[in-house]
């Protein structure tokens, strides 16, 4: 299947479109906007766990919810890009977050709970189109052996919105101090209702202002005359294909394996970092303290995607691929079987190793396969749910054998994708990537 390589090919004739650079440009707003949003649940979890008052299991809801929404939106969200197109795509999903985002204000005047998660499915919804329309899109646009790279770069901007949301958040919305029920109680009526009113606007006012800038931007994405790209669509293709032809394609089968235990792993161990940098024999820190290792395991994320971009231009994306998985597995085993500075440091470092895995799967995931890019993305992109199941395995791990040694499933799950890298991305037809 050939792919395009300039806007030319991939343009109108009535009406010029942008160049691809420019093009790029608006997909990596995209990526930081969503990056942006998907991070500040990190803040909304324990805003909602001290309203309401709630357990963790009721304030893992809001993770549950919008990992969720992956994998029950993403097929009917490549269905909606299949009839729209990419870039209606990237608008549809645009509006569909905003409009979630917009739920907010009166989820918090109802102080309900549950119509917190249903705003929150709602964004998540609308996120899931983004993820299934912007990322084939940027790995379409341009050269297929740079592919990589491009989403690499592009997840990048993604990892920027990660690492700023927490900053936002933490000014705007766990600004003040929460009052228990009891306190609450306690004050005259007329300061209850002032307080009420306080802690709705503390979450009102930020995503009011995200909705904003969400339907801004679509409005933006749908004005500007960007590549189409409808020849790797189905708007392209007369016959009528299922997801079960596309999983015939093993690259792509191994490839939604790849996602769901790379997004696993990731999400994994990033949630079990508090709890294990806290141990004694480990690092000893309070939880304010072991936050700033999150953060940095995060930050290293973002900062390996920006030399991982540069890198897979020069070198085989799945040989990276497999080598930077290897690095994590060695690390991973270093962690599990040492204590002190170096079960730290070793942890902490597979953030830069993770940096360019996703982007790159997905790109091998959705190589050569034409027409069929949109339900392969859908797939892909509902694989993500692994970030819901792999924690919680890790989490019964944990209580049989400790945190220390539970390390031994994303272990596992990074020896999968070393699997892919070498032999699993490989399409029937031959590599045409740098191999």
């Amino acid at each position: 299947m050939h792919i395009p390589t300039s806007p030319s090919s991939t343009s109108s004739q009535s009406a010029p479109v942008v160049n691809t650079r420019v093009a790029m440009a608006v997909a990596t707003t995209i990526f930081f906007m969503w990056g942006f949003l998907t991070c500040l649940n990190d803040i909304l979890i324990p805003h909602l766990k001290s309203v309401f008052e709630l357990n963790y299991t009721q304030a893992m809801l809001v993770q549950f919810t919008f990992f969720g929404a992956y994998f029950l939106m993403s097929l009917p969200a490549g269905r909606l890009v299949a009839r729209l197109g990419y870039k209606q795509g990237i608008v549809a999903g645009l509006v569909i977050a905003g409009i979630g985002a917009l739920g907010f204000w009166p989820a918090a005047e109802l102080r309900v709970y549950g119509a917190f998660l249903a705003a929150l499915f709602v964004l998540a919804t609308g996120i899931t189109v983004l993820q299934v329309a912007a990322n084939p899109y940027v790995a379409l646009l341009g050269p297929e052996r740079t592919s990589s790279s491009r989403l690499t770069l592009a997840q990048a901007l993604n990892s920027l919105g990660t690492a700023i949301a927490p900053i936002f958040g933490g000014m705007l919305i766990l600004g003040n101090t929460v009052k228990s029920a009891d306190e609450l109680t306690a004050l005259p009526l007329a300061d209850q209702l002032a307080y009420r009113a306080q802690e709705a606007q503390s979450v009102q006012g930020p995503y009011l202002g995200l909705a904003v800038a969400l339907f801004l931007l679509a409005l933006f994405v749908f004005l500007f005359r960007l590549p189409a790209l409808s020849e790797n669509s189905e708007q392209a293709d007369s016959a009528r294909h299922s997801y079960g032809d596309a999983l015939r394609h093993k690259h792509l089968l191994f490839g939604v394996l790849g996602i769901f235990f790379y997004v696993g792993a990731e999400v994994s161990i990033g949630s079990f970092l508090v709890n294990y940098l806290s141990l004694p024999n480990i690092g000893g820190f309070s939880e304010q303290q072991a936050t700033h290792y999150v953060s940095l395991y995060w930050t290293m994320a973002m900062i390996g995607r920006f030399a991982g971009s540069a890198l897979l231009v020069r070198f085989s994306p799945r040989k990276l691929l497999a080598l930077f998985a290897l690095i994590n597995v060695g690390l991973l085993a270093l962690t599990m079987g040492s204590e002190g500075k170096l079960a730290l440091y070793s942890v902490v470092a597979i953030g830069l190793f993770n940096s360019i895995m996703f982007p790159t799967i997905f790109a091998l995931g959705i190589e050569r396969l034409g027409p069929l890019t949109n339900k392969a993305s859908s797939l892909l992109i509902m694989a993500i749910v692994g970030g819901a199941v792999v924690p919680f395995l890790q989490g019964v791990l944990a209580d049989r054998i400790g945190v220390h040694h539970s390390f031994v499933l994303p272990l596992l799950c990074y020896g999968y994708i070393i699997f892919y890298g070498l032999v699993g991305s490989r399409t029937s037809t031959g590599v045409t990537q740098q191999d």
